[in-house]
């Protein structure tokens, strides 16, 4: 069963495609062996200054989640998205989250359940800023 007890597959739950432009920072074995359960055609990047169209970084502590957020604000596609995901329990919230985006310009559009661990909310560089 795909993770957060729905029958949606991860993958699809986060918005990857085919040919997307991805990097993972941190991303449990367990929920990327889910993702690849999905066969996509992702294109995975080692670092995010080689240009993102979906980002997913887990953190535990705000300053690391701001740090990265400012990172990949630039390195990010026009309509790209990161999802940030955070341990169930901690000191990081979707309200962090929100926080530390806004004044880079990234809203939240979806949130969901990752993994029985983990939470997610992604974000989106705001419409009037691509």
């Amino acid at each position: 069963m795909a993770a957060g007890h729905s029958e949606t597959p991860l993958a699809k739950k986060l918005n990857l495609r085919d040919g997307q432009r991805v990097w993972f920072d941190g991303m449990p074995d367990d929920v990327q062996e889910e993702i690849a359960e999905y066969a996509l055609e992702l294109i995975f990047v080692r670092e995010p200054e080689e240009g993102v169209d979906a980002a997913h970084v887990f953190v535990t502590k705000r300053a690391d989640m701001a740090a990265t957020l400012e990172r990949l604000r630039h390195c990010l596609s026009r309509d790209g998205q990161i999802w940030v995901s955070w341990p169930e329990s901690g000191e990081l919230s979707e309200t962090a989250i929100r926080e530390a985006g806004e004044p880079l310009g990234l809203v939240d559009t979806k949130s969901c359940d990752v993994s029985d661990d983990w939470c997610g909310l992604k974000l989106v560089i705001r419409k009037d800023l691509r």
